[in-house]
């Protein structure tokens, strides 16, 4: 979403845009993880490029300001984590679709959490840079998974609930094994890195969202 890396298989592309493809990639984990930690007014183009392991010019070639660089880490955060929610189709078992998607953000909040962290930050400081994306693709985006999620309930799949929320408790519950990780972690006495408290974890939050969207006998559809 950065639109910086040029499009198709990158096997099939020359060799000079595979290694530009993979200095981007090392500038945008380094910027996630240093962003993340510092915020962007905190944070400096020559910790990102030591992060990347590269010079601050090379860094600058590709991202000629820290704003662009901060936008384009955030970009590709929202675009990775709304792969599974873009996978979810009308053709899908609600439940089983629930249960991957659920599934599929965990298992983003246990490989990035600093992700998650940077884009918690964002949202707390009124996301200035992101706005129009979340306005527009992502709301598009929302919108139309809703549409989705309100045929299997007509189609007495799912119990009645709100399609929106829903999908924001989804992001809540998941997202806060990243952001709240300290104090997963104080209380528990676990992380996600541990095989079993994932498990258990993604069990927990399986049976929490999902047993209140099973069809029951006589269930309305009020509030729609």
């Amino acid at each position: 979403m950065d639109g910086l890396i040029p499009p198709g298989n990158p096997d099939h592309r020359p060799r000079r845009h595979r290694a530009s493809d993979e200095r981007i990639d090392r500038i945008l984990t380094a910027a996630v993880a240093v962003f993340s930690r510092v915020g962007l007014d905190g944070a400096r183009i020559e910790a990102i490029a030591r992060e990347a392991g590269m010079s601050k010019t090379n860094l600058l070639y590709y991202f000629p300001t820290k704003e662009r660089l901060y936008t384009a880490a955030l970009d590709r955060v929202l675009d990775r984590w709304l792969v599974p929610l873009r996978d979810m189709d009308v053709e899908d078992d609600p439940v089983a679709a629930i249960r991957g998607y659920i599934a599929e953000k965990l298992d983003w909040s246990r490989r990035d959490p600093a992700a998650s962290r940077l884009f918690a930050m964002e949202m707390l400081r009124g996301a200035p840079l992101l706005k129009p994306l979340l306005e527009g693709a992502l709301r598009d985006l929302v919108d139309e998974k809703s549409h989705i999620i309100r045929g299997w309930i007509a189609a007495g799949r799912l119990a009645p609930v709100d399609p929106r929320h829903l999908i924001f408790a989804i992001w809540a519950t998941t997202q806060h094994y990243a952001d709240f990780a300290v104090q997963v972690e104080a209380v528990s006495g676990h992380t996600l890195d541990d095989p079993a408290f994932a498990t258990a974890t993604a069990d927990a939050l399986t049976r929490l969202l999902l047993d209140g969207l099973r069809p029951r006998a006589n269930s309305g559809t009020g509030g729609l």
